[in-house]
């Protein structure tokens, strides 16, 4: 039965990842899974992190602006450009990535090792207060302003 916690583990990291990702609060968990030796309880445990994972990814994969980040991109860099100072394929510098995705900065490192919906979910997060303004020749080119 140690396979199934591994899974819970991996199921429940995935869910709190994507959750940070989209601004949405941590899902809390209890311990209990880790001292409860049951294996029908087990199992229901992983159930439950199954379904948030598949909920969170869901939403995940659909940012609201998609069509209009993936416009931009085509004029702007690959998704993995690491070329300072501008990073990765929405070319968002260390003080844009620092100010709407800290939690991706932090632990994955520069807007070109993160995923291009993890880079699309940092520019909703701008795009919330700032409109497609950061990115003003490329959105101009996509008719976004």
């Amino acid at each position: 039965m140690r396979h199934v916690v591994t899974r819970i583990q991996r199921l429940r990291k995935a869910t709190w990842h994507w959750q940070a990702v989209l601004g949405d609060r941590r899902t809390p968990a209890s311990q209990t899974r880790l001292r409860r030796t049951s294996p029908a309880y087990r199992q229901w445990v992983l159930g439950v992190w199954k379904h948030r994972a598949a909920m969170v990814w869901i939403r995940a994969r659909r940012p609201p602006h998609k069509r209009q980040w993936l416009c931009i991109h085509r004029y702007e860099g690959a998704w993995n450009d690491p070329d300072a100072p501008y990073y990765g394929g929405l070319q968002m510098d260390l003080g844009f990535q620092q100010a709407y995705g800290s939690y991706l900065l932090r632990t994955k490192g520069t807007a070109d090792r993160w995923s291009p919906l993890e880079q699309m979910w940092v520019a909703e997060r701008a795009h919330a207060t700032r409109g497609f303004y950061p990115w003003p020749n490329t959105a101009r080119m996509c008719g976004l302003i």
